[in-house]
C-alpha cells in the first residue's frame, strides 16, 4: 500500500507539472489567430469589437499568474476554451466529438495487436526452434519494418480500391444519421476494419518478440524449471509460471500504448480520412488552434498518466515483489 500511495503522490505531481507545460508553452508562442484576425481589420473595428472578439476567443491581458489561476479554475469546471478551427464550438465539445471514434479504432487495435503478439510470443518460445518459431517473426516483422504510410497506402488501394472489399474512406455510410442503430454500427465497424487491420498489422510484431525474448530467458529460471520437474501440466507451467512473469515488461509498453490512444493515429486518420483526435490534431497545428492544442496535449497527458498507474496496479498483481 504504502508503494501504491508513493507512485500515486508522483502521479499527482505529474499532473500538475503538465498542466502547467501545457499553459506555458502555448503563451511562450509568438501569434495566433485571433491576432491575426483583429490585425486584418486593423483601423475597421471598433475598441468594443475588439474587446468582444478577445472576449470569444479567451485571450486576456492579465498578468501571468493570474492567467494561471483562471486557467486552472476553468479546468476545474471543464472549460477548455473556444476551438479556433471550429469556432464557436468549446474544445471539450470537439474532443466528446472526435474521441469515441479514436478510442474505438485505436484502443480495439492496440487491445488486439497486443494480445495477439503476445500470445504468439508466448507459444514460439515455449516451441523455439519450431516451424513456426521460424516463419512468424521474420514474416511480422518484415510488415511492421515497412513505413506506416505505405502499408496503409498499400493496403488501401489493394483491398478498398482494386478489390473493393472495404470503404475507400471515411468512418461511416454518410447516408446513415449518426445514432446507435444496427444499420450505423454495422457500417461504422465497416469502415474501421481496414485501417484497424494495418494498425494490428504494423504493431503486432513487436509485442511478438518482446514476449518472445522475454519468455525464453524466464524458461531458464529455477522456478520453471522446478514446476517442470514436479510434473505440472504444460499449459500450467507454461501460463502461470513462465509467461506471467515474461509479460511484465510488456505491460508497461502496453501502458504507454493505451495512453497515447487518445491522440489517435495520425496517419491512420490522414490516409483513411478517419475522424478522430489524431484528425484534430493535425488541423490544430495547421490553424494554430492553440486551445485545441492545449486540450488535446491535456488529455494524452491524463490517459499517460492513468495508463502508467493502472500499469502500476498490474505490477501489483503480477509480481509479488512490488507488493
Amino acid at each position: 500500500m504504502r508503494h501504491l500511495l508513493r507512485r500515486l503522490g508522483f502521479y499527482l505531481v505529474a499532473l500538475w507539472a503538465s498542466i502547467t507545460l501545457n499553459f506555458v508553452i502555448p503563451r511562450l508562442i509568438p501569434g495566433d489567430p485571433a491576432g491575426a484576425l483583429m490585425a486584418r481589420f486593423q483601423g475597421r473595428m471598433t475598441p468594443q469589437a475588439i474587446h468582444a472578439l478577445e472576449l470569444q476567443f479567451g485571450i486576456s491581458h492579465d498578468p501571468l499568474w493570474m492567467q494561471y489561476i483562471q486557467y486552472l479554475g476553468n479546468l476545474l469546471h471543464g472549460d477548455l476554451g473556444t476551438s479556433f478551427t471550429y469556432f464557436p464550438t468549446p474544445v471539450a465539445t470537439v474532443l466528446a466529438q472526435e474521441l469515441p471514434w479514436t478510442l474505438t479504432l485505436v484502443g480495439a487495435s492496440v487491445l488486439i495487436s497486443f494480445a495477439l503478439g503476445s500470445l504468439i510470443g508466448v507459444f514460439i518460445a515455449w516451441r523455439r526452434g519450431s516451424f513456426l518459431d521460424n516463419i512468424l517473426p521474420p514474416f511480422l516483422t518484415f510488415f511492421s519494418a515497412i513505413p506506416y504510410f505505405w502499408l496503409a497506402l498499400i493496403a488501401l488501394y489493394l483491398l478498398a480500391y482494386t478489390l473493393r472489399w472495404f470503404p475507400v474512406n471515411g468512418g461511416y455510410d454518410t447516408s446513415l444519421t449518426v445514432a446507435l442503430t444496427p444499420d450505423f454500427l454495422l457500417s461504422a465497424l465497416n469502415h474501421a476494419l481496414l485501417p484497424g487491420f494495418t494498425i494490428v498489422l504494423a504493431s503486432v510484431a513487436g509485442w511478438m518478440l518482446g514476449m518472445r525474448n522475454a519468455m525464453i530467458t524466464t524458461l531458464t529460471e529455477d522456478y520453471v524449471l522446478l514446476a517442470e520437474a514436479k510434473g505440472l501440466k504444460e499449459r500450467r507451467v507454461m501460463f502461470s509460471y513462465a509467461a506471467r512473469n515474461a509479460i511484465l515488461p510488456n505491460v508497461t509498453g502496453f501502458a504507454l500504448s493505451l495512453g497515447f490512444v487518445v491522440a489517435g493515429s495520425l496517419l491512420t486518420e490522414v490516409v483513411f480520412s478517419y475522424p478522430g483526435v489524431g484528425f484534430a490534431l493535425l488541423q490544430a497545428a495547421q490553424n494554430s488552434d492553440y486551445p485545441l492544442l492545449q486540450g488535446i496535449f491535456l488529455l494524452i497527458a491524463l490517459a499517460v498518466l492513468g495508463a502508467n498507474f493502472l500499469a502500476d496496479l498490474a505490477y501489483l498483481v503480477l509480481d509479488p515483489r512490488v507488493r
